[in-house]
């Protein structure tokens, strides 16, 4: 089917107590694997790139096999901008022809965010696109890990329009080098305030126990990006490690498609039970 915005999706979700995986893909491997997942779970999913590849020369062919994956697709996919830097990639990405994006403007003064993301935000509503702000900068694993001000993420959301809030509570990008500790009470706060679905990024390495006590909590969507893609790392390592001589490219990925597709269903059957 023709790719969707997030919008009925996160809602659906939202209301069951769920979460939608929306996981980051980089060539046309892990994109199969993200697909091939939703399908044998029956199940919408978030298929975004890192804002890094708007930027790389094949970002326009790696969005138009997307579409077409998606367009074959008897689930609900959405293909979303992943922390969109500045208006002209919101722009990019509504003329590549994708359904959803982020603005991310967490790294300004809050009066900045505010006013980029608005903008931001009427692009994507001409072009009937879902779009993701972020309140309160959610920073690499490596990084002193904060969370927001839950009134300022409050007044954000009003003042933006924002489909979908990524407000910081606690959770980084990448690998932690000790266990996360969720702030549930400021999930709390801002999810009985506010319509709209919250979004948790750094799901990488967040203890599952924690991951399903923030869905109850209003997070209708999860992010992961390092640890499925570390993962195609891995095992491209091991299967080089156990080649010898020549392999047909696409029979030497097909083991690793089939073990990162294996990886998201499992993350799928989490957020949703």
């Amino acid at each position: 089917m023709p790719l969707v915005n997030f919008n009925k999706m996160l809602g659906n979700a939202q209301s069951r107590k769920q979460a939608v995986a929306a996981i980051n893909f980089a060539n046309i491997e892990t994109l199969t694997a993200l697909v091939a997942a939703a399908e044998e779970m029956e199940s919408p999913i978030i298929i975004q790139v890192y804002h890094r590849l708007m930027s790389n020369k094949s970002m326009r062919g790696l969005a138009a096999a997307a579409i077409a994956m998606a367009s074959e697709a008897k689930v609900e996919i959405a293909l979303h901008l992943d922390h969109g830097a500045n208006l002209d990639q919101i722009r990019m990405a509504v003329d590549m022809g994708f359904s959803s994006v982020m603005l991310d403007g967490s790294k300004l003064p809050f009066r900045e965010n505010v006013a980029l993301t608005a903008k931001a935000v009427e692009i994507a509503h001409d072009a009937r696109l879902s779009i993701e702000g972020e309140i309160g900068r959610i920073a690499a694993a490596s990084d002193d890990i904060s969370t927001c001000d839950h009134e300022q993420a409050i007044e954000f959301a009003a003042e933006t329009g924002v489909d979908a809030l990524a407000a910081a509570v606690g959770s980084a990008h990448g690998f932690y080098k000790k266990e996360p500790s969720l702030d549930f009470e400021i999930m709390d706060r801002i999810s009985k305030a506010i319509r709209v679905p919250l979004v948790l990024h750094g799901g990488t390495g967040i203890p599952e126990a924690q991951i399903k006590k923030a869905i109850a909590h209003g997070m209708a969507k999860v992010n992961i990006a390092t640890e499925f893609q570390n993962l195609f790392l891995d095992e491209t390592r091991t299967l080089l490690s156990r080649t010898e001589g020549f392999r047909p490219l696409d029979v030497f990925f097909d083991p690793i498609t089939n073990t990162l597709k294996d990886y998201v269903k499992g993350r799928i059957e989490l957020f949703r039970n």
